[in-house]
């Protein structure tokens, strides 16, 4: 979600680092590729301007420079609501970037002189906005991946090659590729990439690819079928298997679905062993009865540990322990999710019944409250778990889909030894820097430094009231609106209402935000912005 910008550290550009060099590995350096442009917009280019996100990317990987995969792209010009072949602007460009955690993003365009391709890329600094010096290359339009190589030689300051190639596929089935990549239906979609496996059996993205639409259509023998068929000498086996053990999840069978996913886990990264865990621990919880393979709490510890960054591995491990009755655990669990993720409703809905089991009345109606406010779903829950007969419903656990998308921003990344200091005096540290960034507009820096408050003291309320002001200014007025909520419910104030009635106002919920302007004057009467906004409004 947008709440997950990253606060990446200080980039210094790609001619300035050797990519492949510990130097950038430390400095986070994380690159995006947008597609590139087609300007005169040449119809045998529309593809290639896709593709040439993939091609560079690839290449950039390949030689020690970590790039951005599409997916997390994707999800990002999901989270803005941008049209998958928009033309962006370049402050929209590092808005994207800035959601995927980018240090910097590289944008080109491509034309055809006869049958020659020429491109040209260039990077922009996301940390201030900062143009580098374009590149170019030309070449035969039918050597097309070769000449995306030899540009994305010269954008990695013509670093060597540090890991292997991926095999290329012909390039009819790579045009086949990207073009179910780029299709908008998903008939369309399988329909592209199956042509790409018939162009060139044992194609492995293209299955996975292919994995991905039939597991949105809710085909799972499909979907299994295609995770199944990819290689098993294939880079991308690992995936390939942790996938397969997604579907079998979806297909009830859940021991080869534990196989599946303690097989993928086994000597993979941490991050990609903590989703296979995370998943192991969801099987053991969607069993009908318990099972001898362990109990779900055991494999969730297990990803904790591997990946102590990601709420939902924490939330699954607290929801496990409510329902196992070990609310101590799941309290522990479910408040470091939630310095986390702050506007998470189930979270703190998990945590309302975890309270509620250990005694503690007052405390779990606060939490519940909050959960009603930031969520729809609260009634529905409640009802379930009177149905059940638990302290929460069955199916609240979160699977894994992709074992390695990006968490996006963990505040335990930038928060050092913070056990050793006084926290509230820390965070206020944190409060005070974000508020002057936010009042000098570096609003990326101020969000950084205001969940760091946030992580440290999680109810600050005036930590809230700034994020939802970024979120305002950046144009997401659905993340401010979650941010104000829980400003509100941490301490009721007139600004806090003013900045959620704007928030309503943009997204065109005249009543809700008369509703917040009014209450705002009941606490502020002399409040000259509420007024301003209600007689804009026609109020009284």
């Amino acid at each position: 979600m947008l709440s997950r910008l990253v606060a990446t550290a200080s980039f210094v550009g790609l001619s300035l680092i050797a990519p492949g060099s510990a130097a950038a590995q430390a400095s986070g350096t994380r690159i995006l590729v947008m597609p590139f442009d087609n300007p005169t917009r040449e119809a045998r280019l529309h593809w290639i301007a896709e593709a040439a996100s993939l091609l560079v990317a690839d290449e950039l990987n390949a030689r020690g420079v970590p790039a951005i995969r599409r997916a997390e792209r994707v999800n990002a010009f999901e989270e803005l609501h941008l049209p998958a072949a928009a033309t962006l602007s370049r402050a929209t460009v590092i808005k994207v970037g800035q959601l995927v955690g980018a240090s910097e993003v590289i944008v080109g365009s491509l034309r055809l002189s006869g049958e020659e391709l020429i491109l040209e890329a260039h990077g922009v600094r996301i940390d201030v906005g900062r143009v580098q010096p374009a590149v170019s290359e030309r070449g035969p339009l039918a050597d097309v991946v070769l000449v995306f190589e030899r540009l994305s030689a010269r954008l990695a300051s013509g670093a060597p090659l540090q890991t292997e190639r991926s095999r290329r596929p012909p390039l009819e089935a790579f045009e086949s590729y990207v073009k179910g990549l780029m299709a908008e239906s998903a008939a369309t979609r399988a329909t592209f990439l199956e042509e790409a496996i018939t162009s060139h059996p044992g194609y492995d993205r293209a299955y996975l690819a292919l994995w991905a639409v039939r597991h949105d259509q809710a085909d799972h023998a499909a979907a299994l079928a295609a995770a199944r068929a990819v290689p098993s000498d294939s880079p991308r086996a690992r995936d390939a298997q942790f996938f397969a053990g997604v579907s079998l999840l979806e297909l009830k069978q859940f021991d080869e679905a534990f196989d599946a996913f303690a097989a993928a886990a086994a000597g993979a990264t941490p991050e990609f062993a903590a989703a296979a865990l995370n998943n192991m621990g969801v099987v053991q919880l969607r069993r009908a009865s318990p099972s001898s393979k362990g109990l779900p709490t055991y494999f969730l510890t297990k990803a904790a540990d591997a990946h102590p960054g990601d709420s939902d591995i924490l939330f699954n491990l607290g929801y496990a322990y409510v329902l196992e009755k070990n609310y101590q655990g799941a309290m522990y669990w479910l408040r470091e999710a939630l310095r986390r993720e702050p506007t998470d409703a189930e979270s703190h809905y998990v945590l309302g019944a975890a309270l509620s089991g250990e005694g503690s009345a007052v405390e779990a109606a606060r939490e519940k409250e909050l959960a009603r406010q930031l969520s729809s779903r609260f009634a529905e829950l409640e009802k379930r778990a009177a149905d059940e007969r638990l302290p929460v419903p069955r199916g609240m656990d979160r699977l894994r889909e992709d074992p390695e998308m990006r968490a996006g921003f963990r505040p335990e990344q930038t928060v050092v030894n913070t056990a050793q200091r006084e926290q509230q005096d820390l965070a206020s540290f944190h409060l005070d820097r974000g508020r002057r960034l936010f009042d000098r507009e570096e609003d990326r820096e101020a969000l950084a430094e205001l969940r760091r408050a946030v992580y440290l003291s999680p109810y600050q309320a005036q930590a809230h009231l700034l994020i939802g002001r970024i979120h305002l200014r950046a144009g997401r007025p659905s993340d401010a609106v979650d941010a104000l909520k829980i400003s509100i419910w941490s301490r009721d104030s007139a600004p806090a209402r003013i900045a959620l009635a704007e928030a309503y106002l943009k997204q065109q919920n005249t009543a809700a935000a008369r509703t917040e302007l009014q209450r705002a004057l009941v606490l502020e009467p002399q409040s000259e912005e509420a007024k301003r906004l209600l007689a804009a409004m026609g109020g009284e």
